[in-house]
């Protein structure tokens, strides 16, 4: 077995979290799996302690649902209590954000831009715990982006959403890069600008295109800058 700085844990085991796990062969805890309420640090303190660096991939993700509870509690009260905890034992935190906080913000918004988020409590409650993690961490990671199921899971894709957002095997190994790379603080993760539907026809070759929105509170512009990211990716190519 590994010593502990060399250990790295998954928090969830969802979409991206499986992901991680399946290309890096990473521990990963799950609610499922391990019955723990994620809003109750003392019940799964225990299962991360062995661990230097956790990669929490548990969120809620109903990107425009209106449960505002669960969004509160799971995206925004359970990381300030893991943030609380980690900042006491020195373990790194690697925090999945969104690119859904920077909606309404300007095109290819950089990190040092002022995020503006939707009028979405995912996107709200996201925004609050990336503060949360910056005010009181000096050990993190927050990634910024948008990973998606792939094969493209819609019959129709969305000609007026542009991003970096990319499928999920492409951004697990971006973040996977940037966790053995050691990085820190904060960074856009992605690939080219393209449309949603430009994405799902790499996938989807009878993919349908459509112009609008699907929801009225829907981001069409979730460009970012990626410069940040692809000097870091040259270095680590070029080590």
């Amino acid at each position: 077995m590994c010593d502990k700085k060399n250990k790295i844990l998954v928090l969830g085991y969802g979409l991206l979290g499986k992901e991680i796990v399946r290309q890096t062969g990473w521990d990963y805890i799950s609610r499922e799996k391990d019955s723990f309420d994620f809003t109750e640090i003392d019940s799964f303190k225990d299962l991360i302690k062995n661990y230097n660096v956790i990669i929490n991939c548990i969120a809620c993700c109903d990107t425009y649902g209106d449960n505002k509870n669960e969004h509160w509690d799971v995206n925004y009260k359970g990381v300030a209590n893991l943030v609380d905890h980690l900042q006491n034992t020195n373990q790194k935190l690697v925090q999945i954000g969104t690119d859904q906080l920077y909606s309404n913000s300007v095109s290819n918004v950089a990190e040092s831009d002022v995020p503006v988020h939707t009028s979405t409590w995912y996107s709200y409650t996201k925004l609050l715990a990336d503060g949360y993690v910056q005010l009181k961490m000096n050990n993190y990671l927050i990634v910024r982006g948008s990973h998606k199921e792939k094969p493209f899971m819609y019959d129709k894709g969305m000609i007026s959403q542009i991003g970096n957002f990319d499928y999920v095997d492409v951004m697990a190994e971006i973040i996977i890069s940037l966790v053995k790379g050691g990085a820190k603080k904060i960074y856009n993760i992605g690939t080219e600008t393209k449309s949603a539907y430009e994405l799902g026809l790499k996938t989807k070759k009878d993919l349908i295109g459509f112009e609008g929105r699907f929801f009225d509170n829907q981001p069409l512009d979730l460009t970012m800058d990626l410069k940040k990211l692809n000097k870091f990716m040259k270095a680590k190519k070029n080590n």
